[in-house]
């Protein structure tokens, strides 16, 4: 997959595209749905598919002051686009000059001008221009007019009948169901940083943790989860089971929230190195202990039960990008 960012970064080849329009938060399944059309469609006639996504998230431009709500900042979101197989990613940089182009500025200087689009993909919920003026309606009209096909997708949803949302998916984190996010994602949720400097207090009770904080990620529920934890590992990445705290800590009175991660099976100084931590299921709310000896009996039973969690799992092949739903979800 190629990374556009300007317009002048186009050859030849890439223009004439089938292309999926949409800000993909997330990338579920619903998502997965309106890029899997074009690329379908790209390839029975032969030409390049493409993802055209806008970052910063049009959310953060309107509402800076709002709490964090990322499910997948642009680098995990490129991650997961390419893992469809798209030829294309093209970022378009939104700003409040961008926001205030009309719908058909939109169309003729980006779709027509720069991508020369012949078809155009979008979900049934869909909207752009200035005052969200654009619809799937819209880029019907103007393709008449300009030449270009449009598809819009209807709501993709699940066996239950749940239409797939990211606006559920962060209600279900919120709700510290991480399960059900990810049978709407089509994958675990995952946290991914740099490790950072703690207080070193899991490696003096025998639970090392390396640390990190969410930055622009939705947060989910404060309390204690069964992860997949996967490290660089010159450039492929390597697994590990582990149990995992998010939140401030009530026991030591720390004001700031992170997430502290215990990998299991696991030696050797994390400090700096690039981690991904995917939330596979909620074990309990975090509390405040009423001492380091009372903590420390706990965390060997979260532990513990993060690993029988785990192991009556079977998760597919972990060497792709993403860590995919376990075959097997039994109820704890």
């Amino acid at each position: 997959m190629r990374l556009i960012r300007h317009c002048g970064e186009l050859t030849p080849d890439h223009r004439g595209c089938v292309v999926a329009l949409g800000n993909f938060d997330g990338v579920h399944l619903g998502h997965q749905s309106v890029i899997r059309t074009a690329q379908a469609m790209a390839r029975q006639v032969g030409l390049p598919h493409a993802v055209m996504t806008f970052e910063p998230h049009p959310r953060a431009l309107f509402h800076p002051e709002g709490a964090p709500f990322r499910l997948t900042p642009f680098r995990v979101k490129a991650r997961l686009v390419e893992a469809l197989g798209i030829d294309l990613l093209f970022m378009q940089h939104f700003d409040s000059a961008f926001a205030g182009r009309s719908a058909e500025d939109f169309v003729t200087d980006v779709l027509i001008g720069c991508l020369a689009v012949r078809h155009v993909v979008v979900g049934y919920d869909y909207v752009f221009g200035k005052g969200r003026q654009g619809t799937g309606a819209y880029l019907h009209t103007m393709g008449e007019r300009h030449g270009f096909g449009v598809t819009v997708v209807p709501p993709a949803t699940a066996p239950s009948g749940e239409v797939y949302s990211s606006t559920r998916v962060r209600e279900y984190l919120v709700e510290g169901k991480p399960a059900e996010a990810a049978k709407l994602l089509g994958h675990y949720w995952e946290i991914e940083g740099r490790v950072e400097h703690g207080d070193s207090r899991g490696r003096t009770i025998g639970f090392p943790t390396a640390n990190l904080h969410l930055g622009e990620y939705q947060r989910p529920s404060y309390g204690v989860y069964a992860v997949r934890a996967g490290l660089d590992a010159g450039g492929a990445t390597l697994w590990r089971g582990g149990v995992a705290n998010f939140g401030r800590r009530p026991t030591f009175d720390k004001p700031d929230e992170v997430l502290e991660v215990h990998l299991f099976d696991t030696t050797g100084d994390l400090y700096g190195r690039h981690l991904r931590v995917a939330l596979v299921d909620f074990l309990r709310p975090e509390r405040k202990f009423a001492g380091l000896a009372e903590l420390t009996a706990q965390i060997a039973a979260d532990a513990a039960e993060a690993r029988r969690r785990l192991a009556v799992r079977r998760f597919p092949a972990e060497s792709g990008p993403v860590v995919p739903v376990a075959e097997d979800c039994p109820a704890p």
